[in-house]
């Protein structure tokens, strides 16, 4: 391992481990306040959080850095960012799939935990529903991120110019 791959690991280390306290944190004191409805509308938003970002991930990586050159030329906005963001695919890749996305898969767990222990409670259900929250935010993961992954490969380009244009109004690109 080299050092600017041990420089990375560390950094994603601590980020991650910093994030996921984090959110896990504040969505479990949260939603145990909350009536079940509104539970699930957060767990989905979280699924679909991880989906997103995964879609972000593959696309970047598998998208064209020469359209964005084309594009870098008629000073196309985000078009710079997008070149960047491609260049440093597998780093971008990495915070997008690896980081948000499995910190959104430990954070919809934890939520589903707290889901089906109130549907538990409210219903006096003695069955552990947390075995079928598990398999069915498993299954919302998966086939979203499997239909997200065709939907980046084919559209790779719309959606890398799309974030980099979201990204480059937090971000002034520097004009040659």
């Amino acid at each position: 391992m080299n050092k600017d791959s041990l420089k990375w690991f560390i950094t994603i280390f601590i980020t991650t481990f910093i994030l996921s306290i984090t959110f896990s944190y504040i969505s479990t004191n949260a939603l145990t306040n909350l009536e079940i409805l509104p539970a699930i509308v957060i767990l989905i938003a979280v699924i679909l959080v991880g989906i997103i970002f995964d879609i972000i991930g593959v696309a970047i990586t598998v998208a064209n850095e020469n359209e964005f050159h084309a594009m870098a030329t008629k000073k196309a906005q985000g078009s710079k960012t997008a070149i960047f963001l491609i260049r440093n695919s597998a780093k971008v890749a990495n915070i997008c799939a690896d980081v948000i996305g499995d910190i959104c898969g430990v954070l919809s767990g934890a939520i589903s935990a707290i889901i089906a222990t109130k549907i538990g409670q409210t219903y006096g259900i003695d069955f552990n529903m947390q075995f079928i929250m598990s398999a069915m935010v498993a299954s919302l993961t998966v086939g979203g991120k499997a239909l997200g992954k065709n939907f980046a490969t084919q559209k790779s380009t719309a959606i890398v110019h799309t974030v980099s244009k979201i990204m480059s109004v937090f971000k002034r690109e520097k004009k040659k």
